[in-house]
Parts: structure tokens; C-alpha cells; sequence
């Protein structure tokens, strides 16, 4: 009878070490955005989405984030009921809403880009400039691949 192969070891796969990587930041990134604005981590990004990509539905608000719908109209609310986010009825769809920031959601929207700037610049610090522009040229990459096999067609090579 044949040996069973042994599997991989689960830390080996690069999805494995992105999502640590994501998660680590995460939990990096939750203290200051607590401590500082009084802000979880997925109210942050939505804080940080909103005032980039306004104005938003909820459903692409959830894409911008990087959030599950339901996350993303939990934390939009919360940020509705601080006074930092504006909520409209939208004009394209009447039944649905879009996000906006308020003139106070404005200025904070400011201080959590800049924590990430900060963030950013201490996480991938250890990386020189030609490593963090190859990085981030590899990652667009697998995202444009991964974002292509999610539709069902395949990526334009480079």
C-alpha cells in the first residue's frame, strides 16, 4: 500500500501569508483607530472609502472597503449617527441611498488617511523604494488576475 503524500504546510501558501499579513495590519491599524478617533477597523475604511470615492451605495461601499454588505451598512450607519457621514436618497435608484461625508466627516476623513500613510510607511518601511514599487506592481497584478477569474474571463498579460 502507497504512502499518503504529505500535505503542504498551510503557513507555506502565499494566501495564507497575505490574509496574516492583512490581519496583522488590522490589528495594528484597530488600536489607533480606536484610541485616536474613537473608530473600528471597518469604519475607518469605510470613513477612508466614502471620502475617497464619494459619492457611494452601500453595495459599492462594501467593494471599496473591502467589507461584506452587511458590514459595510453597519459601519456606514454608525458613522451616519457620529455626523460624519451623510445618507441620501439616491437619484438613480429609488431605493437606494448614497454616502457622503459631512463638513466634520471631512477633517477626521483627513487624520485616518494620514494614519494610514503613517501605517503604510512603518509597515512596508523595511522594504526599500524599487522593493515597495515591485510589490505593489505584483500585487496589482494578482489582483487584476484574481479579479478577472472571479468574472470568469482571464487577465490581459502585462
Amino acid at each position: 500500500m502507497a504512502a499518503e503524500a504529505t500535505p503542504p504546510a498551510l503557513q507555506d501558501f502565499l494566501t495564507w501569508r497575505l490574509h496574516r499579513l492583512a490581519k496583522l495590519t488590522d490589528r495594528q491599524s484597530s488600536d489607533a483607530y480606536a484610541n485616536v478617533f474613537g473608530l473600528g477597523v471597518g469604519e475607518a475604511r469605510c470613513l477612508a472609502a466614502i471620502g475617497q470615492f464619494a459619492p457611494l451605495s452601500v453595495k459599492d461601499l462594501a467593494a471599496r472597503a473591502n467589507l461584506d454588505k452587511g458590514q459595510a451598512s453597519r459601519a456606514a450607519q454608525m458613522l451616519v449617527d457620529r455626523a460624519l457621514v451623510l445618507k441620501s436618497a439616491s437619484e438613480a435608484d429609488a431605493r437606494g441611498v448614497v454616502l457622503t461625508l459631512t463638513r466634520s466627516g471631512r477633517p477626521l476623513w483627513r487624520k485616518v488617511m494620514q494614519l494610514i500613510e503613517q501605517r503604510n510607511a512603518d509597515i512596508f518601511g523595511c522594504l526599500s523604494s524599487a522593493e515597495q514599487r515591485q510589490l505593489a506592481a505584483v500585487i496589482d497584478r494578482l489582483i487584476a488576475h484574481a479579479d478577472a477569474r472571479l468574472e470568469g474571463s482571464s487577465p490581459a498579460a502585462p
